[in-house]
């Protein structure tokens, strides 16, 4: 199954686009992602089009430091519960342990290594997208990320013996220099950022022993929360590929990377189908748009993927015992 990612690592990424003159809806749109969808922060997604998303951004901008761009934008809390526990761990060290060791709870795709010898830190990024595909900006992205935590924990004066990509250098380095400092070094053989381990040992100011002792737990049970089964990957892109009318079993398949076949015996494995599965994500996201009056009814009829109005509503009605507009009627008085 390809990785998946938190909605949250596009976190600004509309504000941003709009200050750069690029239309964010068009180019949402056009990386497979549904636009109505990006303010469900914890909402996973494919990590591939999430990267192919930033990629085409900085083309369509003309601008190499898109990703870094958005770094300076993104805060602290941008990583969920993680950044609860990170925040109250001792010294730098425990907080990029655990960081590492549970970086699969906001992005599959990521996966850092932490390595120390003769005083010098090494610390690696990866991005794994389960297939090919540009990952220069989000790349840039999670390695500023990175940068921006460990200066939360070492000051605003910190700076790194050095800053690694394995992509060539841009043509405009001053965004990078802004946001990682001149240290920096381009087609290396890894991306990432070197430090001095005595960096590691210092003590976060952060951190109160009480608090960890609460947020540690907290960690266990949401890390199990956020396991995403197969059925759970299937149902986030049922609701992402509803609206855009590309909901087809052959399209969940693509996007995880896996045929057709994996996907229905995954699911007899826990129970479903894939008809059942549109069915029931299609009624549920039916009862919200219907009640919400923001859309017409015949957009809606749009947005879940009916040929017509008069196919949604004879749906409807078998499905909820009522019309939409009856349906619409009794959520407003029920507002009132």
């Amino acid at each position: 199954m390809r990785p998946l990612a938190r909605y949250a690592a596009l976190h600004s990424y509309v504000e941003l686009g709009q200050s750069l003159g690029l239309d964010p809806v068009a180019l949402i749109r056009a990386a497979g992602l549904d636009p109505a969808s990006l303010s469900l922060q914890d909402r996973w997604v494919p990590a591939a089009a999430i990267a192919d998303l930033l990629e085409r951004s900085a083309i369509a901008c003309g601008h190499e430091d898109f990703g870094l761009r958005l770094v300076e934008r993104r805060r602290f809390a941008n990583l969920g519960p993680l950044s609860l526990v990170i925040r109250d761990e001792p010294d730098v060290r425990s907080a990029l342990r655990v960081l590492s060791r549970h970086e699969n709870m906001y992005n599959e795709a990521l996966h850092t290594r932490l390595t120390e010898d003769n005083g010098i830190a090494t610390i690696r990024l990866a991005l794994d997208l389960g297939g090919p595909g540009g990952t220069r900006q989000a790349i840039e992205l999670a390695v500023g990320v990175l940068h921006g935590l460990l200066r939360g924990f070492l000051g605003p004066k910190w700076q790194p013996l050095e800053v690694r990509f394995s992509h060539p250098a841009p043509r405009d380095r001053r965004t990078h220099h802004r946001v990682l400092g001149t240290h920096l070094a381009f087609d290396s053989d890894f991306n990432g950022i070197l430090t001095y381990t005595t960096d590691l040992d210092a003590a976060n100011a952060m951190s109160d022993p009480q608090l960890r002792a609460y947020a540690q737990p907290l960690l266990d049970v949401t890390a199990n929360a956020l396991t995403t089964t197969t059925l759970d990957r299937v149902r986030s892109l049922i609701e992402l590929l509803l609206p855009t009318g590309r909901c087809s079993v052959d399209q969940v398949a693509r996007s995880l990377g896996v045929d057709r076949r994996t996907i229905y015996r995954h699911l007899a494995a826990e129970g479903e189908t894939f008809t059942t599965l549109v069915d029931v994500t299609r009624a549920e996201l039916a009862q919200h748009l219907v009640a919400n009056r923001r859309h017409t009814l015949t957009e809606v009829a749009e947005l879940l993927a009916f040929s017509t109005p008069g196919n949604f509503t004879r749906w409807f009605r078998r499905r909820h015992g009522c019309t939409p507009s009856q349906w619409r009627a009794a959520a407003a008085r029920r507002a009132e």
